[in-house]
């Protein structure tokens, strides 16, 4: 029944993000896993050892795990609710809607009020976007919408189809500790170094999947996808991540512009302005670089469950 329900779940966990986004805050396990991150970290983090991040990392793992195979358990007794549970649990480890409608959002701002803009934008990035030009700010929203597609989309779904729901879990607590402990500062650099070390090995291959797919994804839209794959190939490793370049260096390159974080690298061609109907361009783009992961995923899973 596992093989066969996979799928099964992961299309209607997508289907449950796209219309309806996420669940409310006070429910949500991300949210639960930074207040459990937090409440661990409070204790280990006056450790100043590389082993209070292991510490930290495998028991927010146990907790979380624990859980989700609990409610699952529980809800085994019914197949339809067995379904839709893990759908509901599936459908929070990744932010299709969310990720899209934020750069929407941010290319309304940018032509209506740069303002908001700016202020909206330092939710989103850790530079200073007080000073940020309209460039600027179409650059910045471009490179958090390709970055994230790796870690806030493919790379759970990657894991899902591999090891199911527990397995999406998994890389949302493993990528919620590097996103809170994983920074190079004198306080975090100890208690995050493993969980930032975990998180890249778990996004190696998804993040140069998704650089692929949006190379394939520009070629569908009739896009640059030559350059996408010429400036993947230059600029991918500028980022000091060994992996969220893919995605926006393949961006970079269909859409022919530079995206630039000042002072941190420069990645492609200024071959076109950086206006805001780029930031639709790259919306569009993402959207067929998801769709081209669930359909070649789901093609690939359906394959290897009949051969099984």
């Amino acid at each position: 029944m596992y093989l066969q329900s996979t799928l099964f779940i992961i299309i209607i966990a997508v289907i449950i993000d796209v219309i309806f986004g996420e669940l409310p805050a006070k429910i949500h396990p991300v949210v639960w896993m930074g207040k459990v991150i937090d409440f661990f970290r409070e204790y280990l983090i006056n450790y100043r050892s590389k082993i209070s991040g292991i510490i930290l990392t495998f028991m927010a793992v146990m907790i979380f795990t624990l859980a989700t195979y609990v409610l699952l358990h529980l809800s085994a007794f019914n197949y339809i609710l067995y379904i839709l549970v893990s759908s509901i649990i599936l459908s929070t480890t990744f932010a299709i809607k969310v990720l899209l409608t934020s750069a929407e959002s941010m290319k309304n701002d940018i032509d209506h009020n740069i303002k908001k803009a700016r202020k909206s934008m330092s939710y989103l990035v850790s530079r200073n976007t007080m000073e940020l030009n309209e460039e600027d700010l179409v650059s910045a929203t471009i490179e958090t919408l390709t970055e994230n597609i790796t870690d806030s989309i493919i790379a759970p779904l990657f894991y899902a189809f591999i090891f199911g729901v527990l397995g999406a879990v998994v890389y949302r607590v493993i990528n919620t500790l590097d996103a809170m402990v994983g920074y190079k500062t004198p306080e975090k650099i100890k208690i995050g170094w493993f969980p930032a070390k975990l998180d890249d090995v778990l996004n190696f291959m998804p993040a140069r999947i998704t650089g692929v797919l949006i190379v394939i994804a520009a070629a569908f839209l009739r896009l640059n996808w030559k350059n996408a794959y010429k400036i993947m190939s230059r600029d991918a490793r500028k980022p000091d991540s060994p992996n969220s370049g893919f995605s926006m260096a393949a961006a970079a390159g269909a859409l022919d512009i530079k995206l630039e974080k000042i002072d941190y690298y420069e990645i492609g061609d200024e071959l076109s302005p950086l206006t805001t109907d780029k930031i639709t361009e790259a919306v569009l783009l993402s959207k067929i670089t998801v769709l081209l992961f669930i359909l070649a995923a789901s093609v690939l899973f359906g394959i290897f469950t009949a051969l099984i």
